[in-house]
């Protein structure tokens, strides 16, 4: 017989297809000791009694109240932790300005360890309240910083993918925060790499090291050139900046003579691991060679409003089958929150549809399949939806108008899409562990 870790019993939300969230009123979710979904028990099935009284009585069950729905954790595929601090802040300013005058003096004040922990148990604290069970994480060029960032991930619980920031060169960087020179960009990453690998093993935390060119303005040929051997050397993920906006757009052809996707490909850095942010400007090739590469896209819709100069083309992207997942681009979006984004990619999409008289839209059904199953495809996880076999990265939601309106299971799914706050998440997990409990801190525990 297979010991259980919990069991859940209540109403489930799990996107199907990129068009569909299925709901179902009432199941058993058995979590094994690994943190996997080992059955969802659908009440029609013969043992459903039989397995819940056990629950019962091992006192692993938990039913979830009237109200309270079970959907999967979201995964984050944009996050520039050091920029916490200032997020809301100045994004009425250009992006270069914005950069320039707030964004580098702040991320260069984590060479301040204590500072670093202070702002980092806070931002992994919030993502976890907000249901984020999955962040990617653009840290400082720092590394100690970064392994800072590291250690809370894999204290607090959230599965991380963390970068230490690689930025060299002196015509795009300031002097008093970038890497010296691109020997020194290279060996920090590999130190960090190192580090977070050694770390992984003494905690058996889920965090992984991330390549992270800065974007392509902010690096030499070199530090280009070595951080797409590095990813190959030891496998890992990359992450970057791509078309985010008409300038760095500009700045790839100007500099190389290419697009900005054809420039990471030069230097190795377009692989299946691979997520790009932004992508605003995209064009049909660019989205052909990520096609054809199988990188993901992080589509970062608050931000893109400040900064992108455009709106991302998503369904083009996903109809050109490209990996699209949502990011929050903390701080050029000022929200930590992925409903928060969901509704702005809903309605950023009405705006792109005006303008461009295509078939634009997205519905609540596309941007939840982004924010689960598309960022778990990007970082090419087990996770996002609610099914044996899955990680059990689960999050409690309660619909706060339930008494109010229709329980028709499409309005509950649209009103949890448009109403969710953070103090509606009352239970976070990840690999089946609790990470945050908002019922606890209710009943005054």
């Amino acid at each position: 017989m297979i010991t259980y870790q919990i069991v859940f019993e209540g109403p489930i939300v799990s996107s199907a297809t990129f068009d569909k969230a299925d709901f179902t009123p009432k199941v058993l979710i058995c979590v094994n000791q690994s943190g996997i979904i080992d059955r969802v028990i659908s009440v029609e099935d013969s043992d459903y009694q039989s397995v819940k009284q056990l629950a019962k009585q091992q006192k692993i069950l938990h039913i979830l109240p009237p109200g309270n729905y079970l959907l999967p954790g979201f995964t984050d595929l944009h996050i520039h932790a050091p920029q916490w601090p200032q997020a809301g802040l100045a994004l009425d300013r250009p992006l270069q300005e914005w950069l320039n005058t707030y964004t580098f003096p702040l991320e260069a004040k984590f060479k301040d360890l204590a500072y670093a922990e202070k702002v980092y148990q806070n931002l992994i604290s919030e993502l976890l309240a907000n249901g984020t069970t999955t962040g990617l994480f653009f840290g400082s060029v720092d590394t100690d910083a970064n392994l800072i960032l590291a250690k809370i991930c894999a204290r607090l619980g959230q599965r991380a993918f963390i970068g230490k920031v690689a930025m060299d060169n002196p015509e795009q960087t300031p002097d008093f925060y970038r890497d010296n020179s691109s020997q020194e960009a290279l060996n920090e990453t590999k130190r960090f790499i190192e580090k977070v690998l050694q770390l992984q093993k003494q905690t058996k935390a889920e965090i992984t090291p991330v390549i992270t060119p800065r974007f392509v303005p902010s690096c030499t040929d070199d530090t280009l050139s070595g951080l797409g051997k590095l990813a190959t050397e030891y496998n890992l993920p990359i992450q970057t900046h791509c078309s985010e906006s008409i300038w760095e757009d500009q700045y790839a052809i100007n500099r190389f003579h290419k697009r900005d996707a054809e420039v990471l490909d030069q230097f190795g850095l377009l692989t299946d691991k691979t997520v790009l942010a932004h992508g605003t400007q995209l064009s049909d090739s660019d989205l052909q060679l990520l096609h054809n590469k199988q990188t993901a896209l992080a589509h970062c819709p608050i931000s893109n409003v400040y900064f992108g100069n455009n709106v991302m083309r998503v369904k083009v992207a996903h109809q050109q089958k490209v990996k699209v997942g949502l990011g929050t681009d903390i701080s050029g979006g000022f929200s930590p929150s992925l409903y928060r984004n969901m509704q702005q990619a809903i309605m950023s999409s009405q705006t792109l549809q005006d303008e461009t008289k295509q078939n634009s839209r997205l519905t609540a059904a596309n941007v939840f399949y982004l924010a689960t199953v598309g960022g778990a495809l990007a970082l090419h996880l087990k996770t996002g939806q609610i099914k044996a076999g899955f990680k059990a990265d689960l999050q409690i939601v309660q619909d706060q108008y339930y008494e109010l309106s229709s329980n028709e299971p499409q309005q509950i799914f649209e009103r949890l899409i448009y109403h969710t706050n953070k103090e509606n998440i009352k239970q976070v997990y990840v690999s089946g562990k609790l990470v945050h409990d908002n019922l606890g801190e209710e009943n005054g525990k």
